[in-house]
C-alpha cells in the first residue's frame, strides 16, 4: 500500500526540504536525521563541529551508523565523559527497538556494539545504571577543545507519513543542558571558537 523510496528520490524532494528545514531550524543546537537503522541521512551545520575530533575517517564515510561513531573507539567514545553512561542509553533503546520489530540488521548491530572496548581499552561495562532527568532524558558530555559540552536530546518522528521511507525517519535533537554550552554553541556556530 505505502511505497518506499530514498530519501534522495525526486518523488520526496518537498520532504528533504522539510527536514532541512527542521535540521536548520534547530541551529545552533546539533540535530540530525537517521533511518531506523541508525543511518545518518542528514544532519544540520551545528554537528560538524562536534565531529572534529574523529580520530577514524572511515566512521563518518556514508553511509554513517550514529551509533557505531558515538560509541566506537575511533569515533566519538573518546569525547564522550560519561561513556558508560551514554553507552547504556544507547544499546537500551536499540534492545527496545528490536524488541519492538525483530530486525535482523539492529541484531547484528547490538552485537557489534556490545564488543566495541572502553575507550581507554578496558572492557566495557553492561551493567553501568542509567542517571537521568527525571526519567525523560539521559545527558550526553562532550569534551571538545572549546570547552565540556552537556547535552539534553530528544527523538522526534513523523507521525502521519505516507511513505515508508519518511515513517522510518527520526530527528535526533540535542539541546544544551547548561547556560555554558549555550554559549560555546552560539560561538561555534559563529566561527568565534573551534573543537
Amino acid at each position: 500500500m505505502y511505497q518506499q523510496r530514498t530519501l534522495d528520490d525526486p518523488a520526496l524532494a518537498a520532504a528533504r526540504l522539510t527536514i532541512d528545514l527542521i535540521l536548520k531550524g534547530h541551529e545552533p543546537h546539533p540535530a540530525l536525521a537517521m533511518d531506523r537503522h541508525w543511518t545518518l541521512v542528514a544532519a544540520n551545520n551545528a554537528l560538524s563541529p562536534l565531529l572534529a575530533g574523529v580520530a577514524e575517517p572511515e566512521l563518518l564515510r556514508p553511509p554513517v551508523n550514529v551509533l557505531r561513531l558515538s560509541l566506537h573507539p575511533g569515533g566519538l567514545a573518546p569525547a564522550i565523559v560519561n561513556f558508560s553512561q551514554w553507552r547504556h542509553h544507547l544499546l537500551d533503546r536499540l534492545q527496545q527497538q528490536i524488541s519492538a520489530g525483530g530486525d535482523p540488521v539492529l541484531r547484528a548491530l547490538l552485537l557489534e556494539l556490545r564488543e566495541l572496548p572502553q575507550p581507554d581499552g578496558r572492557a566495557a561495562d553492561h551493567r553501568s545504571p542509567i542517571r537521568d532527568h527525571g526519567g525523560i532524558a539521559v545527558q550526553l558530555q562532550l569534551k571538545t577543545a572549546a570547552g565540556v559540552l552537556s547535552f539534553l536530546s530528544m527523538t522526534t518522528v513523523f507521525g502521519t507519513p505516507v511513505d515508508i521511507t519518511l515513517s522510518e525517519l527520526a530527528i535526533e535533537s540535542f539541546f544544551p543542558a547548561d547556560p555554558a554550552t549555550t554559549e560555546i554553541l552560539a560561538r561555534l556556530m559563529a566561527g568565534k571558537a573551534t573543537t
